[in-house]
């Protein structure tokens, strides 16, 4: 008897690692790649347009970042699990895929090891973190209780978050009104509420926000 297959929607910028998940992941009998996407912004548009269950998303791509694209795909298609793959074993960027819908933070270099338990435990409804995660919340967990802490409040609007994204990607003014369907004037007030919020001065301190954010690549 054919196990029912999960339908699944790879993003990667990278040809070659689309090709590896897809390799990976078709090779098993419970799975099936049915739709592939090179940036955030296709992610999405495949994700609301396929008959997909499971999206699995690099956390560093063009146009939308794979953080942006899974609150996009949490808040309209909130049946679609997703999980994170990323290169870089770092606390911030584990937090904010959590605080994105994140069902689960794969790294690269344990692919081979991790994904395909990941998926499964993320249909399964349960929470997927490598081991180095699991100790990073564990730390934060604790350092907020001792401080008193309760919930972690965003600094920025995902829409602030998307012209930071471009403007770090050394897009105008013009162009980012035109990519993100809003006017010049708009985009300028967003540009002079986000160095007020975050007390910087220009694109360059802005850039390394946005890396530090994992927005984009250094």
């Amino acid at each position: 008897m054919t196990p029912l297959k999960t339908s699944i929607l790879i993003a990667d910028d990278h040809p070659i690692v689309l090709n590896g998940l897809r390799t990976v992941l078709n090779a098993q009998p419970d799975f099936e790649v049915v739709a592939e996407a090179t940036d955030g912004e296709q992610a999405v548009e495949r994700a609301l347009a396929e008959e997909v269950q499971l999206a699995i998303l690099d956390i560093s791509m063009p146009r939308k970042t794979g953080l942006q694209a899974a609150r996009e795909i949490a808040q309209r298609r909130p049946d679609v699990r997703v999980l994170m793959l990323s290169m870089h074993d770092n606390e911030q960027f584990l937090f904010e895929a959590i605080r994105a819908g994140a069902s689960g933070y794969v790294l690269k270099s344990s692919v081979d090891r991790d994904l395909v338990e990941a998926c499964r435990a993320t249909m399964r409804g349960q929470p997927f973190l490598y081991p180095g995660g699991v100790q990073a919340l564990m730390r934060e967990y604790l350092e907020r209780a001792q401080a008193g802490e309760t919930l972690h409040k965003e600094l920025l609007t995902a829409r602030e978050e998307e012209v930071v994204k471009l403007v770090a990607e050394a897009y105008t003014n013009e162009e980012i009104g035109e990519l993100l369907h809003i006017s010049k004037k708009t985009v300028e007030r967003h540009r002079a509420n986000i160095l007020e919020k975050l007390g910087m001065r220009d694109r360059v301190e802005l850039t390394r926000y946005a890396i530090r954010r994992g927005l984009i690549e250094p």
